[in-house]
């Protein structure tokens, strides 16, 4: 017994003073941690200021009911529950119930208000009681951020967001997602926790250990105003043809600024919402836009010109049993490459590409390269999908005989929306290349913390002498009578781009009995002076109303170009100004002839807007009463045109 006794007092004093600390630190770790407190979210702007995400905390507040002493629990129960009433609408006795109930069953850890705002937050730490803090009081506050998105279902997945899973896998889709590590995290700061039981935790005190350090402010590229415009343009198509899904970028012509994307695809209940960041991630085969590749390479290597002569056979060519079909029955017979272009003859095209390269296929592929066709953007949104580009010299299964004549109508090569763009816009900018930009600058408090500048892919992709040929074939595309796009000309405003209809999915077997098509159109604006590219993709149109790609994309191009100078800030209203400058001045050059001819005379108003109506006739060398009845165009006049006039004569002007 006695060494037995001498055994256990070693052991004791082992314990407490050989691996005391050890101990020590174990029980600490199970009885006290540190708990990551996450910074506050860097804010996400548009160009022009407009907040797109930001991150707003939130508040739970508990009490630990046995921390106050019995006199201040005592003498602040009915204040406390007075006010906790008047907070949520209860009862103050209900209040007084609980609080007691949990006092009682030594609860440390009750729920008094969740996921409240900081007015909310600042207004019930000031109640009776909570106002003495964490030791006196009982106070516990638990924050956390929610990511609000003031713009809503609009351009929802490219501002995008960082969400982690149960698993710790986390998802970082959008510019949210593509900034948020670098610039928006911030630095997380820690608080210590104490465990109270039932695997809850509370704060030890009021103040962190470590203060989260808040992440910088990001200012996008993103202009609200023009994102709206492509938003709603967009939906109201997808609506009316009841599509799958679609897409819209505008760019910035000179440095790749992305103004405006938006992605929405189709639910079961047909509504749509932002699904998918099709433009950027979804690679398929383009079709006839990428006509504008093939002859753009072709006019390169000076092995066709745009006079050239192409025989459409009627419209069928048959190649290994293949066949290439023109839209128009019959075809369009011997007409120039230009032509083919404009009218978007896919016999025209293809006859022109394989008779130049039929020998050399690997020098029509090699011109795509140089064009960098073949390379993905390099944004840093994540999930860039990849170009295809066939060649004859890789052995992947994707080069056959029929290749070269199907990759020059835009089968069989596959590009990302905003890739197709980005070589458009190329053209639009007299052959520099420029990498499409979603970032503006960094802040932080207001301070300028890096600025990012245009990215150049490529200073020429084509010779001058070639661009200035395809600016003109995308132009004549629009205002040549016979052109796909010319339904969306307009004297007033020029536009200049190509229409895409592309089968997809043909491989199906049910593709007879339920045909599926791609419907695009990109191109830029102004034709002459282009500021803007843009390019509309809609994915699988009801080919009940419609499908062609003038038909169905080509509306929203137009909408969105009219809309952004028409709609848009000061600097775009000017530029709208100088667009219409023909329309206003033929008005305005209508009505100083009129004021000039006729001194008097009774001149012809009927048309004329109202107030110019009547300043001309109050002008005149005789005085006139001119009474007028309603408002808008004159319909009708007292006195008919060429009437010798009198003075104080009265004039009677009907508007609608």
């Amino acid at each position: 017994m006695f060494v037995f006794g001498l055994a256990v007092m070693f052991k004791l004093f082992s314990i407490q003073f050989v691996d005391g600390e050890k101990y020590k630190a174990l029980a600490e770790k199970r009885v006290v941690k540190d708990v990551i407190i996450p910074a506050n979210r860097g804010n996400v702007y548009s160009v022009n200021g407009n907040l797109l995400a930001t991150s707003i905390p939130k508040y739970d507040i508990r009490i630990d009911a046995l921390t106050s002493s019995s006199k201040n629990f005592k003498e602040y129960l009915k204040p406390l529950s007075d006010s906790l009433a008047k907070f949520t609408g209860k009862s103050s006795a209900y209040y007084q119930k609980e609080l007691q109930k949990a006092r009682n069953n030594k609860n440390r850890y009750y729920l008094l208000a969740r996921n409240i705002g900081y007015s909310d937050y600042v207004r019930i730490r000031n109640f009776p009681l909570l106002n003495l803090g964490a030791f006196k009081g009982g106070l516990i506050v638990e924050q956390t951020e929610k990511r609000e998105r003031p713009m809503g279902g609009i351009a929802q997945r490219t501002i995008g967001y960082e969400r982690e899973d149960e698993h710790g896998n986390v998802t970082r889709p959008g510019i949210d997602g593509a900034f948020g590590v670098k610039y928006l995290q911030g630095v997380d700061g820690k608080r210590k926790m104490q465990r109270i039981g039932k695997g809850q935790w509370k704060p030890l005190s009021d103040a962190n250990e470590i203060e989260p350090k808040d992440g910088f402010d990001i200012y996008t590229t993103i202009d609200v105003n023009i994102q709206d415009i492509a938003h709603h343009a967009l939906l109201k198509q997808l609506e009316t043809y009841k599509a799958e899904h679609g897409c819209v970028v505008v760019m910035e012509v000179e440095t790749g600024e992305i103004r405006a994307i938006s992605n929405l695809g189709r639910t079961s209940k047909g509504t749509y919402y932002e699904k998918l960041n099709y433009a950027v991630g979804e690679s398929h085969e383009p079709g006839s836009t990428f006509k504008l590749m093939a002859v753009a390479a072709a006019l390169e290597d000076k092995v066709i010109d745009t006079s050239d002569v192409v025989d459409t056979e009627k419209g069928v060519l048959t190649f290994y049993g293949k066949k290439v079909r023109d839209s128009k029955w019959g075809g369009y017979g011997k007409i120039s490459v230009s032509e083919a272009f404009e009218v978007s003859s896919n016999t025209g095209i293809v006859k022109a590409i394989h008779n130049a390269y039929k020998d050399k296929p690997e020098k029509f592929v090699d011109r795509l390269y140089a064009m960098n066709l073949d390379d993905t953007l390099q944004i840093p949104i994540i999930g860039e999908g990849k170009p295809v580009i066939p060649d004859p010299r890789i052995k992947n299964g994707k080069w056959s005989g029929i290749a070269l004549q199907w990759m020059s109508y835009g089968y069989n090569v596959r590009l990302t929306p905003l890739q197709s763009l980005t070589f458009y816009n190329a053209i639009a900018n007299d052959g520099e290349m420029v990498r499409p930009r979603f970032l503006k600058e960094v802040k932080e408090f207001g301070k300028t913390i890096e600025i990012f500048d245009k990215e150049i892919i490529n200073k020429q992709v084509c010779s001058k002498e070639t661009i200035k040929k395809l600016q003109q074939l995308l132009k004549n595309v629009v205002e040549k009578k016979h052109g796909t796009g010319h339904r969306l000309y307009s004297e007033n405003f020029s536009m200049a781009g190509k229409t895409g209809t592309a089968q997809t999915e043909y491989w199906m077997e049910d593709w007879s009995e339920n045909k599926r098509y791609i419907s695009s159109f990109t191109g830029y604006f102004p034709a002459d002076e282009p500021k803007y590219s843009c390019i509309v993709v809609i994915h699988k149109p009801d080919i009940s109303v419609g499908y062609y790609g003038a038909d169905v994309s080509g509306p929203v191009f137009k909408r969105i170009a009219q809309k952004i100078f028409t709609d848009t800030p000061l600097v775009d209203e000017v530029k709208a100004l100088e667009i219409k400058k023909a329309s206003v001045e033929k008005e305005y050059n209508g009505y100083y002839s009129l004021a000039q001819t006729y001194k008097t005379i009774m001149p012809n108003v009927v048309g004329l807007p109202a107030m110019d109506a009547v300043a001309l006739l109050e002008n005149m060398d005789v005085k006139l009463k001119v009474k007028l009845n309603g408002s808008g165009t004159i319909i009708k006049q007292s006195i008919d045109k060429s009437v010798k006039l009198k003075n104080n004569q009265t004039v009677v002007l009907n508007a609608s």
